[in-house]
């Protein structure tokens, strides 16, 4: 399309008109024709003088009723058809007119035949050969103007041997010479070119026509509308030489306040949060056009933090009424408190409580008015058991990456079974005690891709049911990598995580690396690779869900470190790592899911895993010495129902030895 030459954009200051009410010249689409409204009826202000000169012009044989002119163009709603009961006897009378004729003010004929069709078509009673009342004359004056092409109409009558010629003198618009924009800080000025262009084709050197002119300054406010922005046209008109001029008003946030509320009063208090954790939060800024739909994406990003009961944005007037000030209102939460609860852990698979655990918690959700988080928890079990202590910070010292820090300290212990079996321990019950400590750093780098960095310390062993260090195993294979009571690591460890959204039917992708740095000799170096993928897809009232899951180690790692396959998030069907446990791994698994009643889901299910024939590259082969296959599937059934903590699942799979259990999990699958 080639470039429009004879538009021309200007930003300078906004102008709107001062007003006692909020919002003062932004209600939706306030009034988006008056500038087609107020031309037209300007335009048809001057075919009512047109209409008493016509009618010192009429023969003797046309009554002159001039109180029934100012009656009938009476251009409030000029669209709306006239009330015959306003008009009397005299306007029901006719006279013959042998000739329509459309001229310029000059009586000339017009030298663009399109306009001239154009008015010509706009008659509708005014025809050649008919008997016309001067309400009928009226009524094809007011649709000629109303064609938006004329800016003036005025009938003439003359008596001639044939009889009466009528002829509508016209006067067209300017020709469009050019455009000028002020005020349209955040308006593109390639949105305005294709208004014109979508509107006029080649606009310049058309006839500007007043109503398609109320079309582009509708579809300018649409744009502010659509984009919750708080701006529209205000203003235009049209300058000598053709020139278009619209103004446009946008109001501009001046100031941003925070103010606390109380819970229960309702009542301003003072907040525990610092005001700048709070503002560092808003898309929202100081100068800016204000859109109410960023304001709602601020509340829900306050919302988010955690710290918030609840969060209202109230725009306010100011003195100056091209700006508007903005009061956001907050109801804090109580910061910190303790929680009791339970769960089960996936790595116990015998006795119907063995699984159960126990957990007490203390939490602060704004350590220091900061929005920090402070996080102390016990989680306790028959046999396992985990103590950690988590500080983060959402974001640090507000920087424009918007980078969050989180500190761990972790003593945990739990079953070995994933790996080595139940009770194959020549003291008893197998369990793995770690001791970790570590830092990560987080951050989005892209739309919909986030990602971490941390170095993590770990300190592992087996333990037997006494709690005293093992070293080998029921078969004599080794526990540990180093041959010593514990492992010891120090793990550089990346991540990068992908997801489109938080439904069931979207894309999701994992990536992790972790490396071993051997800082001391007996330090484990090593290299772990793991991925995972999940897409789900809408077919029709059911949901298809795939994934895939893999990954590798290469170099020296404890033998308790290897990929477990088999269990509720691997392959359904089979006991936690019954499957296999190998240096290499891929799981490969396919749902469909439906609705059944309100929140209950049911699923079919299938799932292939395999340890790729690395099972006995693991240090001691444990799957071996256990009998374990390497690879499996299982199929089944389930039923879900959603909850606060996910989806409960309830499932029933077979696997390929014929074997069958049921799986209970919380949340979606790994």
């Amino acid at each position: 399309m080639a470039r429009n030459e004879g538009i021309r954009f200007v930003s300078s200051s906004i102008k709107i008109p001062a007003s006692s009410s909020w919002p003062p010249s932004f209600p939706p689409l306030l009034h988006s024709s008056l500038f087609a409204r107020h031309t037209l009826s300007f335009h048809l202000d001057r075919a009512k003088e047109a209409i008493h000169r016509f009618l010192t012009s009429l023969p003797n044989k046309w009554p002159h009723p001039p109180l029934l002119c100012l009656s009938s163009l009476n251009m409030a709603r000029p669209e709306a058809e006239p009330n015959p009961r306003r008009h009397g006897r005299e306007d029901e009378e006719r006279v013959l007119i042998s000739e329509v004729l459309i001229r310029n003010k000059d009586g000339e004929m017009l030298e663009q035949a399109d306009l001239e069709a154009a008015a010509a078509g706009a008659l509708k009673s005014c025809r050649p050969n008919s008997a016309l009342t001067v309400r009928e004359v009226q009524e094809d004056v007011h649709r000629v103007i109303q064609t938006g092409l004329f800016s003036l109409c005025m009938p003439v009558a003359f008596d001639t041997r044939d009889g009466i010629r009528l002829v509508f003198q016209v006067e067209p618009n300017q020709e469009f010479r050019g455009l000028i924009c002020e005020g349209a800080n955040v308006l593109p000025s390639k949105f305005l070119e294709d208004a014109f262009r979508d509107g006029y084709g080649s606009y310049a050197g058309k006839i500007v026509n007043i109503r398609r002119l109320d079309q582009v300054i509708n579809s300018i406010n649409g744009w502010y509308q659509e984009r919750g922005l708080t701006g529209l046209v205000s203003y235009a008109e049209i300058l000598s030489g053709g020139i278009i001029r619209l103004e446009i008003s946008e109001a501009e946030v001046n100031n941003i306040t925070i103010r606390f509320l109380d819970r229960k009063t309702g009542e301003p208090t003072e907040g525990k949060t610092k005001q700048e954790t709070i503002l560092q939060q808003l898309i929202t800024k100081k100068g800016q056009v204000y859109s109410r739909l960023q304001g709602k994406r601020d509340v829900e990003t306050i919302l988010t933090m955690g710290i918030m009961e609840d969060v209202t944005i109230i725009p306010q007037p100011t003195a100056n009424p091209r700006k508007v000030d903005l009061v956001m209102n907050l109801v804090e939460r109580p910061s910190g408190g303790f929680s009791a609860g339970g769960g089960i852990s996936s790595g116990i698979t015998s006795g119907p409580l063995s699984g159960l655990i126990g957990s007490f918690a203390y939490s602060h959700r704004n350590l220091f008015g900061r929005n920090q988080k402070l996080n102390l928890s016990l989680e306790r079990g028959q046999i396992d058991s985990i103590f950690r202590i988590n500080y983060t910070d959402p974001w640090i010292n507000a920087d424009n990456k918007r980078t969050s820090r989180t500190i761990m300290v972790q003593n945990s212990r739990t079953p070995g079974t994933l790996v080595h079996g139940n009770n194959q321990s020549d003291h008893g019950g197998l369990t793995i005690g770690r001791v970790t400590a570590g830092i990560e750093y987080s951050r989005p780098f892209r739309p919909k891709w986030s990602g971490t960095a941390g170095l993590i310390y770990q300190r592992a062993g087996a333990r037997d049911d006494k709690g005293e260090p093992i070293i080998k195993d029921f078969y004599s294979n080794p526990l540990t990598a180093s041959g010593n009571a514990y492992d010891e690591m120090l793990i550089a460890k990346l991540e990068s995580v992908y997801t489109d959204s938080g439904d069931r039917s979207s894309s999701m992708f994992v990536l992790n690396m972790e490396q071993g740095l051997p800082f001391l000799p007996e330090w484990l170096y090593f290299n772990r690779v793991s991925a995972r993928a999940r897409q789900g897809y809408e077919l029709g009232p059911a949901r298809l869900m795939l994934s895939v899951s893999g990954g590798h180690v290469v170099g020296k790692f404890s033998p308790h470190e290897a990929f477990a396959i088999g269990g509720t998030n691997s392959v359904r069907g089979y006991e936690e790592g019954a499957v296999g446990s190998g240096r290499s791994y891929a799981v490969g698994s396919g749902e469909i899911s439906f609705g059944m009643y309100g929140p209950l889901e049911g699923v079919l299910f299938g799932d292939y895993g395999s340890d790729l024939g690395s099972g006995p590259t693991v240090p001691g082969d444990p799957a071996g010495a256990r009998g374990k296959p390497g690879s499996g599937f299982g199929y089944g059934i389930g039923i879900r129902v959603d909850s606060p903590l996910g989806p409960l699942r309830l499932e029933y799979a077979f696997n390929d030895k014929n074997a069958r259990r049921f799986h209970f999990g919380v949340g979606y699958r790994n």
